[in-house]
């Protein structure tokens, strides 16, 4: 072979190695943008609620009229929503506002009347849900019992993933009109109901029947949750502040509890147990579950009850957004269910309760209204 052809040879190896790691100094570079790019659009961000910070958002439009519509069919308001998100970048969605609930709704209970906030398909947004409605839990007599709320989800979420998480928020009203608006306060954000089953790898239940026909081991963990916070206003039978789910239609659904307003640990100054229950205050406890006689039965309840203890204390002995006077309150109302939960035959005669003829324990509270 000539030497002409060696070095002709030699210069396409040299050419074409030069070329190869130009390629793959591209193709890094274009790998680094890309993984830049995806971090600005929000790619690796934590989702709306996989995180305890506090949340502000901005809500613009006509709030002096949203915060009015109390009465008949709420209507829906075009509203701005606008928030920061991890990047620090600020994100305005367009979505509909309207007034929902029942009671909070009256204007002579509540100073705010809860929200449904609905997202349109597509927001421009990885960190608000697509095409979702969450409720927004709005103040009804003092921010501070939104912050007790608030605490009563992040307990429920400590026992179970099948469970509504919330996100507490700090809210700025801003209103088209330029009418005065209240300075900002706490709210929460929830999940909306048909994520919270997809999370779960279920679909939400609308049927409603007994409890004995949900599943058993999960009702009997919420019942003894809802018996915790010294909460009676729910009901299975009416899906009152209930939400059923199951993996599919031939299976036994799970009991999700929500709104927990009216629990003695939230303490609310308009709380009170409905007349039927002959209850003198939502301090005092009541076990509303069915009537069972063999007590193992709650023996795995009570064990991850036990299990999660320290997780639940800390829940509220760690929190700086609660008083010292409302903590304290709190540990003693959660000292007092401990109490009792291993006191083996003080549980028993708590949660025989429903076996009682002469009681209230089966006593069916009717739920209203759907929203």
């Amino acid at each position: 072979m000539s030497s002409d052809a060696n070095i002709s040879k030699s210069f396409i190896m040299k050419t074409a190695f030069i070329f190869a790691f130009i390629g793959c100094l591209f193709f890094t570079t274009n790998a680094q943008i890309s993984s830049n790019v995806s971090s600005i659009l929000g790619e690796n961000k934590k989702g709306l609620f996989e995180s305890d910070e506090i949340l502000n958002i901005t809500l613009r439009g006509s709030f002096h009229q949203i915060i009015n519509d109390r009465s008949g069919e709420a209507k829906y308001y075009p509203v701005d929503l606008v928030y920061k998100g991890d990047d620090k970048f600020e994100t305005s969605i367009p979505i509909k506002v309207k007034t929902r609930g029942h009671f909070r709704r009256e204007k002579g209970n509540c100073t705010f009347p809860p929200l449904l906030l609905a997202f349109p398909e597509a927001n421009a947004s990885s960190f608000f849900p697509e095409k979702s409605s969450l409720k927004l839990v709005m103040p009804c007599q003092g921010e501070d019992f939104i912050v007790h709320e608030w605490l009563v989800y992040k307990l429920y979420n400590l026992i179970t993933p099948q469970s509504f998480r919330a996100r507490l928020v700090r809210v700025t009203l801003i209103d088209s009109k330029n009418k005065k608006m209240p300075s900002p306060f706490y709210g929460i954000i929830l999940e909306d109901e048909k994520q919270m089953a997809t999370r779960n790898k279920m679909a939400i239940v609308k049927k409603k029947m007994r409890p004995q026909q949900t599943m058993q081991q999960p009702f009997l963990r919420m019942t003894v949750f809802e018996y915790l916070i010294g909460n009676t206003d729910w009901s299975v039978d009416y899906l009152q502040n209930i939400k059923l789910i199951a993996p599919d239609s031939a299976a036994q659904p799970i009991a999700v509890p929500y709104d927990f307003d009216l629990s003695g640990i939230v303490n609310s100054p308009y709380a009170e147990p409905a007349p039927e229950l002959e209850m003198s205050s939502v301090r005092q406890r009541r076990y509303r579950g069915y009537c069972m006689k063999d007590f193992k039965l709650f023996d795995s309840t009570i064990s991850l009850y036990n299990d999660k203890k320290d997780e639940i204390y800390s829940l509220y002995s760690d929190c700086s957004l609660i008083d010292e006077k409302y903590k304290k309150k709190s540990i003693q109302f959660l000292d007092d269910f401990y109490s009792l939960l291993n006191n083996r035959e003080s549980m028993q005669k708590e949660f025989s309760y429903p076996c009682k003829l002469n009681g209230t324990g089966n006593v069916i509270i009717k739920g209203l209204r759907e929203d």
